[in-house]
């Protein structure tokens, strides 16, 4: 009869948590022991624990919040961070995000032209396959603490007979500006779905394995409702909400 394998430590250390939790040891929105007191326990280093808190934040049972520790997720528990959605227009006429924080770019943002698959010609009202430019960029924000993958969409049917027929439009939310400054006036709506992450999307936002990640799609319209633009944004899903302002 062949010998059972020894249980890895850091499974261990998930089913021993997971226990505490199901059975009521550790109640909801309380916090678990720390990784130190962890570590001592089972006699491994603190990447061990890590790890199998790892298991559990991908079964949805455990979240983590910076600076505070580990605790027991609540079915009424908010998440670290809520974000304001929206895009405002200031005084001067720039339009900024509602959310008020200052993103950094960690690379420049550079054009390139692709094509326009079925999803998103879709949404933007346009033939599968019609050009568009496009931009690719890591925002972060708090020193790093905050990220997001951000892209920007504009289909070259938009700029006929414009200057940025011969020329690439700026990003957003710059873009807004120069369509506004085009003669359009524009509106905004939001589609919000779960998504799980591409390797290298789960890399850039630092998302441990198992998180979803929220994608927002932003179209922008003008007054006839015509579709001008499409913002992409991947938010990671574990620590964060979305609010909006609804108006009757």
């Amino acid at each position: 009869m062949p010998t059972e394998q020894p249980k890895a430590k850091y499974r261990q250390i998930a089913d021993h948590l997971r226990e505490g939790i199901l059975d009521g040891t550790y109640p909801a929105g309380q916090p678990l022991p720390s990784e130190e007191v962890l570590a001592k326990q089972f006699g491994v280093t603190r990447p061990t624990v890590r790890q199998g808190i790892a298991e559990l934040r991908a079964a949805g049972l455990v979240e983590v919040m910076m600076g505070r520790g580990m605790f027991v997720r609540s079915p009424h528990s908010r998440p670290s961070l809520t974000r304001p959605r929206g895009v405002r227009r200031e005084p001067d006429g720039r339009y900024v995000e509602a959310d008020g924080i200052r993103w950094e770019h960690a690379e420049e943002p550079v054009a390139t032209r692709t094509d326009a698959p079925l999803a998103l010609a879709d949404l933007l009202r346009i033939p599968p396959g019609e050009p568009m430019y496009t931009y690719d960029v890591l925002e972060t924000a708090d020193r790093g603490r905050l990220r997001q993958l951000h892209r920007t969409y504009v289909p070259f049917s938009v700029l006929l007979g414009t200057k940025y027929e011969e020329q690439a439009p700026p990003p957003a939310p710059h873009l807004y500006q120069a369509l506004t400054d085009l003669g359009h006036e524009l509106h905004f709506t939001e589609y919000v779905r779960t998504r799980m992450p591409l390797p290298d999307q789960a890399q850039a936002l630092r998302v441990p394995e198992g998180v979803p990640t929220l994608q927002v799609l932003r179209v922008a319209q003008n007054e006839h409702g015509k579709p001008l633009s499409l913002e992409e944004f991947h938010l990671p899903g574990d620590t964060l909400e979305l609010s909006y302002e609804l108006f009757s």
